[in-house]
């Protein structure tokens, strides 16, 4: 019998890529205790920082064109009715000396209406005498990669040391450029700061707090990691200012993958450069509220990173300037072990081979691959967010039902089909969050609130939860009966706003 050889050696190639996962999951949580517990590998300990003198204001109108350098503001949106205002108002109110400061506004907007908004809004703050430049192209080729690097062609930029980036959903404290910039004045090899997302919606909804608590992981221990080991870690696209000179050596924004970010970031590494990640400097955001913007959202995240590695990979081992830990470093840490092995084996052990092997009493999934190993996994990402504590086993279920979703992008992104350049903006509500009764999505057929993928597996696991609760004994169903229950649930649209 072919088939259950192959269930067994599925097995312990997921019970194999599991402890790869478990792994880098506990040498980070360590390196994050590390920091916490011993002051001196801190940011503001392990580079120089000091802070910038006060801006004089009219005691010396002069003095901030010699002391403070020339900052550079982008805010890329498109089709932002929502937002754009709060984005806009925030970069505007940053402390910095207005003939030091330059704000450009990206607007791809195909929306004419909001076109209009945006641009009176930018007038609105001229007047006031923010150096501020509404800029909209009559396309939108390379999407967000492609604004920015137009936008750095522009002349006044070649007099700017630094460029700060927000989305439209993203507002910076009026400290931000006094809080980062020091790293990058005082050490000339830094080419990175960036910020904390802190979310304004993480209680709106339980879709909102699942996803808080898997962000809150991402920056508390991902990137405090990887910042404190090699100094490197994946730019987040937003909520951060980067060295100019840097972004020229890495040879600007590409628009390879729809992760142009991560693009930019790795190809700073392998020229050297390091990036420092500032945890207690938190950038107001917002998260996806509804299940089909979060979908979305998801897919890019997951198949734009496999899109990269494999059009990378080489390029990361040819690196000069880079060193072989480095190298390593991403090419297994930052990409095959977080963007490749975790979403797979995610799906793959959890809604395939475990249902799968109900129906075959030979086959034995060892209890620590089971239990132990997904108890540390689901532990060690809940204590980015201790007052989610208790929300544990629904995060389960609920990344359960994502993992479908990622591991289909992962593929979708190593063999660079179908859908591996789609690019949709996530839906932002902004000033709506604030209201008791928020306007729906757009009105949509009774049917387009299903989605089949999702009712197809959850009903898949359903029937395997019914084969182990009445012929085996492993109570595999314990487990297996819930996560259908999710499926099922989410596939009918009942999650989110």
């Amino acid at each position: 019998m072919v088939v259950l050889p192959a269930i067994k050696v599925m097995i312990w190639l997921c019970l194999a890529m599991s402890l790869m996962l478990v792994v880098e999951k506990l040498s980070m949580a360590v390196t994050v205790l590390c920091v916490k517990l011993y002051r001196p590998l801190r940011p503001h300990r392990v580079y120089r920082w000091e802070p910038l003198p006060a801006i004089a204001g009219d005691d010396d109108p002069e003095l901030g064109s010699y002391v403070y350098p020339a900052v550079l503001v982008q805010i890329p949106m498109f089709n932002e009715r929502e937002v754009y205002h709060l984005s806009i108002g925030a970069a505007c109110a940053l402390t910095w000396p207005s003939d030091r400061l330059i704000i450009q506004v990206l607007d791809d907007s195909t929306d004419k209406t909001i076109r209009d908004l945006v641009q009176a809004e930018c007038e609105r703050w001229t007047k006031k005498g923010v150096s501020i430049h509404y800029i909209s192209r009559d396309n939108r080729n390379g999407y967000k990669s492609g604004a920015l690097r137009e936008a750095m062609d522009f002349d006044y930029v070649k007099t700017c040391d630094f460029v700060a980036i927000f989305d439209a959903d993203h507002q910076p404290p009026s400290d931000f450029l006094m809080q980062t910039i020091p790293f990058l004045i005082h050490n000339p090899d830094l080419a990175l700061v960036q910020a904390r997302w802190k979310f304004v919606n993480a209680d709106e909804c339980l879709m909102t707090r699942i996803q808080e608590m898997s962000l809150n992981y991402h920056f508390v221990v991902e990137q405090e990691s990887g910042s404190s080991t090699i100094a490197f870690f994946g730019f987040n696209g937003t909520a951060g200012v980067w060295r100019i000179s840097a972004v020229d050596e890495a040879k600007g924004w590409k628009d390879r993958t729809t992760v142009e970010d991560m693009d930019l970031a790795v190809r700073a590494c392998l020229e050297g450069w390091k990036f420092v990640y500032v945890g207690d400097l938190n950038v107001r955001s917002e998260l996806p509220s509804t299940y089909k913007a979060y979908r979305y959202q998801q897919h890019r995240w997951a198949c734009g990173p496999a899109c990269l590695f494999r059009k990378m990979a080489s390029e990361i081992m040819r690196a000069k300037k880079a060193s072989i830990w480095r190298k390593l470093f991403l090419i297994y840490n930052f990409f095959f072990a977080r963007r490749i092995v975790s979403h797979i084996v995610t799906f793959f052990f959890y809604c395939v081979i475990i249902p799968l092997s109900v129906f075959f009493p030979e086959v034995k999934v060892p209890v620590w691959g089971v239990v132990l190993i997904p108890s540390i996994i689901t532990f060690l990402n809940a204590i980015g967010t201790p007052s989610s504590m208790h929300l544990m086993l629904i995060w389960i279920f609920f990344e359960n039902v994502m993992s479908l979703h990622r591991c289909k992008a992962v593929f979708i992104g190593l063999l660079e089909a179908g859908r591996v350049n789609e690019w949709i903006v996530t839906e932002k509500l902004g000033n709506m969050l604030q209201m008791k009764q928020m306007p729906s999505v757009a009105a949509s057929k009774f049917w387009e609130r299903f989605h089949f993928m999702e009712i197809g597996v959850g009903i898949w696991l359903l029937i395997c939860a019914w084969q182990d609760f009445k012929y085996r004994t492993e109570q595999y169903y314990i487990f297996i009966f819930p996560s259908s229950l999710a499926f099922i649930i989410m596939g009918c649209g009942y999650v989110g706003r």
